[in-house]
């Protein structure tokens, strides 16, 4: 199968990359700097050298491919046009080429808003006020007429380099680690290499207008996993827990989202994928990831 990704050399992509070769399948990704390129042809992955924000880059490849991935994401001023631009072309791209061509757009468990109880497919979203547009684009991805379109709705991801909980292990090295809120939140996670499977057995699965939660069965709050953090880095200094207001004055509406508390329920996936997370949970193994984190940032 031929396979198109946006976000290729992402952290997310990047991995999701990696399992569909592994299972044999032509992957084509989409890079926008030239010292990059490099790395995915390393792993027999194609390249496509363009930038979302100018769909003629990609268009052809789009076309020819059997299964697109959106993988591209970022929470930086600009992203919701950008997104809507690449989703919209993935859509129109999928009235050409093979038939019918299957979209797995990315998405995060942010939709949802806080808990209020466990969290599953049929609960209401909720976003936080920085990706507030972007229910509205799963929605025409889940009802599209052009395409086999699917949705995955990511925990926080972790393992490796690290994704947003390096920030953390970044704090933890730079004598400054912080949280957002009294950390007594709990975020749902999830193992890269677990993420990058339930992507594979979508991409496989036959399905259409359907969306998954993926997350791990770990529970742990903020705080338990910095504190992990913490011990397994040697910290000497003292965790700064900023309230959310004083934060926001920083960060903006991307404050909000890190105090988010959620309990999300994974057991679609298990049941219409066959998937289940082999890795158990941040705090578990946290040594083994803090250790990856300095390996990908070149540090003793």
């Amino acid at each position: 199968m031929k396979v198109f990704l946006t976000g290729a050399t992402g952290y997310i992509g990047f991995n999701v990359a990696l399992r569909l070769r592994s299972a044999g399948h032509e992957v084509w990704g989409l890079v926008r700097s030239q010292s990059k390129m490099n790395l995915l042809k390393q792993n027999e992955i194609h390249t496509v050298f363009g930038e979302m924000k100018n769909p003629d880059s990609y268009r052809k490849i789009a076309e020819e491919a059997s299964l697109i991935i959106h993988c591209a994401v970022d929470y930086t001023k600009g992203h919701e046009s950008m997104d809507k631009l690449t989703v919209n072309t993935i859509l129109e791209a999928g009235k050409k080429g093979p038939q019918p061509k299957t979209f797995i757009y990315t998405s995060g468990v942010w939709d949802y808003g806080s808990s209020n109880g466990l969290i599953d497919e049929t609960t209401p979203m909720n976003p936080v006020k920085n990706i507030a547009w972007r229910p509205g684009v799963v929605k025409s991805v889940l009802n599209s007429k052009d395409v086999k379109g699917l949705v995955i709705h990511s925990g926080d991801v972790f393992g490796k380099s690290g994704g947003l909980t390096g920030t953390w292990f970044s704090g933890a090295s730079n004598n400054d680690l912080k949280v957002i809120g009294d950390g007594n939140n709990r975020w749902p996670m999830i193992h890269v290499d677990d993420l990058a499977d339930a992507y594979f057995r979508l991409s496989e699965s036959g399905l259409s207008g359907e969306d998954f939660n993926i997350a791990d069965r770990s529970r742990y709050t903020v705080r338990e996993i910095v504190e992990a953090i913490a011990k397994v880095s040697g910290y000497s200094g003292k965790i700064k827990y900023i309230p959310l207001e004083e934060a926001r004055r920083d960060m903006g509406d991307y404050a909000p989202a890190l105090a988010l508390d959620q309990h999300v329920d994974a057991r679609k996936a298990v049941r219409m994928l066959g998937w289940q997370p082999k890795f158990n949970g941040m705090v578990d193994e946290i040594e083994t990831y803090y250790e990856a984190w300095k390996a990908y940032n070149n540090l003793k």
